[in-house]
């Protein structure tokens, strides 16, 4: 018998040899990683539930109106995370990002609040858009300043990012004199979500539907490619089972938001605002998604396809699994780490629109401890210190992780010590999990 044939005789052997739980996996192509962060998930929303309902007397986890605000909150980590992806995957690490937040924040509030209304007027319908811009753009610039830093003068990340935390807080400090500035225009507040920043019930079910368009289209698109270039085709019916989990994960989510009305007190507002003679009690009005929610599945879209489908995700990836040979292969290292590391800055100038509009204010501590949320949150979604290995939908993941175990710790009345113990713990056990997973992969 031939060489080639022995090893086909071994592997057919091998995957006969497979139980069942194996060949669905093979078959879906479904990321153990990922399954197990939905479980780790599961079990903690569970678990709150269940001590809430048991211990306290009231089991609050599981409804609409908390999963609804853990969403809303989760956008903020969630956006930053993205970009700390490609950060951590090129072996970089980023530990400003919560005072580029609080900086952002900071120098927005003055623009909308100190500078635009002299010139344009109060509550002009330009101001949230110069604001919003803005923002980004001083984002980006601190972030690329960082990138140049890192890439040109040799000044590890670590040392500069850790400068950029102090810097920019104090920066953000001496900017106000340590003041709280608002209230923030009214048009920018929305974007922070609440009852007026959502996009309501019939919103709502129009972006589920377009989403379920946009997963079955993929995966029709995702087939024939594969049948063009003569790759290995998944069984039809785990495509189909893709299919329907992808859209009934998303008519779920569409119910849930859509579950959550709107208070009673601003309700009775909106009828008398409107002549509405129905008692606010007999009125039903349906949140939908958050605004934050929105722009939080926007972020992951576009990063995910600028990490997957562009030449500039590639040489991330590249860059992250071996330095030395993708600068020999013709990559501009360098230029790649500055612009790495401006979409870092970009996406916390985006988190400090959210976060400022959320809170109606911006103030000095605004985006504490958050680089330890987004480090976190991308680290346990499967993303390697160790370079090359990162995933956009599993950082958004482990934002929802990260967020589920504080908003739980909240409900359940851990102190706020305890609350950071727990995150610094989730932290490590995250970081020991991917090295064992690592060495088995070897």
């Amino acid at each position: 018998m031939s060489q080639a044939a022995k090893k086909t005789t071994a592997g057919a052997g091998r995957v006969e040899n497979e139980n069942l739980f194996t060949r669905f996996l093979r078959a879906t192509e479904v990321d153990v990683r990922l399954l197990g962060m939905i479980a780790a998930l599961l079990i903690i929303w569970i678990g709150f539930h269940v001590y809430g309902a048991v211990v306290i007397g009231r089991g609050a986890f599981l409804s609409p109106r908390n999963l609804w605000n853990l969403s809303v909150q989760t956008a903020s980590i969630g956006v930053m995370a993205t970009g700390m992806v490609l950060v951590i995957v090129t072996r970089h690490i980023d530990l400003s990002v919560g005072s580029i937040l609080g900086f952002c924040a900071m120098m927005m509030a003055i623009i909308q609040v100190w500078i635009l209304p002299e010139f344009l007027g109060l509550g002009h319908p330009m101001i949230w858009i110069i604001t919003v811009i803005c923002g980004l753009l001083i984002g980006a610039a601190i972030g690329g300043f960082h990138g140049y830093l890192i890439a040109y003068l040799g000044i590890p990340a670590f040392i500069v990012t850790l400068g950029g935390l102090l810097v920019w807080r104090g920066a953000a400090f001496l900017l106000a004199r340590g003041e709280t500035i608002s209230p923030v225009d009214s048009t920018f507040t929305l974007l922070g979500g609440g009852p007026y920043g959502a996009i309501g019930a019939t919103g709502s079910w129009i972006v589920g539907i377009l989403i379920c368009i946009g997963i079955i289209a993929l995966l029709v698109v995702g087939r024939r490619q594969r049948n063009h270039y003569a790759f290995p085709l998944r069984p039809m019916w785990a495509e189909i089972f893709l299919g329907l989990v992808g859209c009934g994960v998303t008519i779920g989510f569409v119910l849930l938001v859509n579950a959550y009305p709107w208070p009673i007190g601003i309700v009775r507002q909106y009828a008398e605002a409107n002549n509405i003679q129905t008692p606010a009690n007999e009125i039903y009005i349906s949140h939908g998604f958050a605004i934050p929610v929105l722009i939080l599945m926007g972020v992951g879209i576009f990063m995910t396809f600028l990490t997957s489908r562009t030449r500039f995700g590639r040489y991330v990836f590249a860059i992250g699994g071996n330095p030395e040979a993708a600068e020999l292969a013709g990559i501009n290292t360098r230029w790649v780490t500055v612009k790495i590391f401006a979409l870092m800055g970009l996406m916390c100038g985006l988190s400090a629109v959210i976060a400022s509009a959320r809170l109606n204010s911006a103030t000095n501590n605004l985006g504490t401890l958050d680089e330890l949320y987004v480090i976190a949150a991308a680290v346990i979604g499967g993303t390697s210190f160790a370079g090359g290995v990162g995933t956009i939908y599993g950082a958004i993941l482990g934002a929802v992780v990260m967020q589920s175990l504080q908003t739980g710790m909240v409900l359940i009345g851990f102190d706020a010590a305890i609350q950071q113990m727990v995150v610094g713990s989730v932290l490590v056990f995250a970081v020991w999990v991917d090295t064992m997973y690592r060495r088995r992969a070897k």
